[in-house]
């Protein structure tokens, strides 16, 4: 794997966690929150889809290398 790849690789980890850990705080605050919307926990869960596809995409594409 050359430096490029391994950097992009990176990125995509670190994209995902933060997506994955930004989602996972909206939905408990949305939670602890009075507000019965589901907004919020939509936004959240699509947050948290993308970030695990981030993840496996990163993944993937480290083992291959």
């Amino acid at each position: 794997m050359d430096h490029l790849q391994a950097k992009q690789v990176g990125n995509r980890r670190l994209s995902g966690t933060v997506l994955l850990t930004a989602g996972i705080l909206i939905s408990l605050l949305s939670m602890v929150s009075d507000s019965d919307q589901m907004g919020p926990h939509l936004f959240a869960g699509f947050l948290v889809l993308t970030g695990i596809g981030l993840r496996i995409e990163a993944a993937i594409i480290d083992r291959r290398s």
